[in-house]
């Protein structure tokens, strides 16, 4: 895997990957792993949105747990990842513009701000996998006490991720950036296959 790793490394530059996945898929897990192996950051849109204090609105937003219009979320996304702290790195974005829309948001904002989106990772799991791992976390308590940890909550979670993500997804896969993994391996694996995945795919894009 070192190979692969740093031929993917080369490739990347200081471009960023976007990493998507359902409740469960270990997508946190796995941008941290990434970040670690590429010598990356890890941005998630939180991290943007919590960073902008200046912006009243989205503040206000944000403290109610709503939905942050796209519009405002586009008026931040570029200024965040053009910050000096992140020049010359790769980012690994935490399913950054996940709502429909967004992904042009995306686009434009890694390509000002010097790193230029190279793919999109989806850790594939079915919601099987998803209520299995919930329980095992129910079980071991690793994920804390969490207002959302039930099994009708998890589903609508699962429902409305399907019917959010799957316009952004469809996007990604026609512009040939999306690079599908198994997601219900073990953590190891996954990361794995990721990097196997990424040096089939930058080899098959070049």
């Amino acid at each position: 895997m070192d190979e692969q790793k740093n031929v993917i490394t080369t490739w990347l530059g200081s471009g960023s990957i976007n990493v998507f996945g359902a409740p469960f898929a270990g997508k946190d897990t796995q941008c941290a792993a990434l970040a670690k192996l590429l010598n990356g950051v890890v941005i998630s849109s939180g991290d943007i949105l919590r960073h902008d204090h200046g912006n009243a609105e989205i503040q206000r937003i944000m403290a109610e747990g709503s939905i942050i219009p796209s519009d405002l979320f586009a008026q931040v996304v570029a200024p965040y990842l053009a910050r000096e702290e992140f020049h010359g790195k790769p980012l690994i974005l935490s399913e950054v513009g996940r709502a429909d829309g967004e992904q042009h948001v995306i686009m434009k904002a890694t390509e000002a701000s010097g790193h230029p989106l190279k793919a999109v990772i989806l850790l594939q799991m079915s919601n099987n996998e998803a209520f299995k791992r919930f329980d095992v976390a129910q079980l071991t308590h690793d994920r804390g006490t969490r207002a959302d940890d039930q099994r009708e909550v998890l589903q609508h979670r699962l429902n409305a991720y399907q019917a959010m993500v799957t316009p952004v997804v469809d996007y990604y896969r026609e512009h040939g950036l999306l690079v599908e993994v198994n997601g219900s391996l073990s953590r190891e694996e996954v990361t794995e296959g990721i990097i196997k995945n990424l040096a089939t795919f930058l080899t098959k894009s070049q």
